[in-house]
């Protein structure tokens, strides 16, 4: 009986946007699905080499209230729903919001996207980069991470077309 098959699109290249493809992935290639990624556009930051630059992006984005990770526990539990008119004014907001989001990511113990990143090439997620969008954008093979592949939609919409899943992210 063959595999199943799991086909994954990353667009998006912000630190948010950066932990599903992975957490997909990892956890479908766990229950023994073959999967591939193929990251375009801004999905290929998430398989530079240094992904430390990574931010959140909380404007325009009211799915994001954010809670504070340090505080009284009273303070933590606060939906801090700020108005993109607000966001907007702010010098430094997004670097302000993306600090709070890697505490929290450290203080959870949730894995950083380099370590997700591993676990999924250990688990054989074949990672495509788009090489039309490498080019594209006059990206050079060196600020990419070891292991991966680079090739065209053709390439990969094959087999997409196979997948018993199929998603974009």
């Amino acid at each position: 009986m063959a595999s199943k098959k799991m086909a994954i699109i990353a667009s998006k290249g912000t630190l948010d946007w950066a932990y599903p493809p992975f957490i997909l992935a990892s956890t479908a290639a766990a229950l023994g699905y073959e999967v591939q990624i193929f990251f375009t556009f801004y999905g290929l930051q998430l398989l530079k080499k240094d992904v430390g630059f990574l931010k959140v992006s909380p404007l325009g984005n009211p799915g994001m209230p954010m809670k504070m990770p340090f505080g009284p526990k009273w303070f933590r539990d606060i939906n801090w729903n700020i108005p993109n008119a607000v966001q907007a004014v702010i010098p430094g907001f997004e670097s302000f919001a993306t600090v709070l989001m890697k505490k929290t990511i450290k203080d959870k113990g949730i894995a950083s996207i380099p370590e997700l990143r591993q676990i999924s090439l250990e688990a054989e997620v074949k990672m495509i980069a788009c090489q039309m969008t490498v080019d594209l954008f006059g990206m050079d093979r060196s600020e990419f991470i070891d292991g991966i592949d680079y090739a065209g939609a053709a390439t990969f919409l094959e087999f997409a077309g196979q997948s018993d899943i199929c998603l974009f992210t």
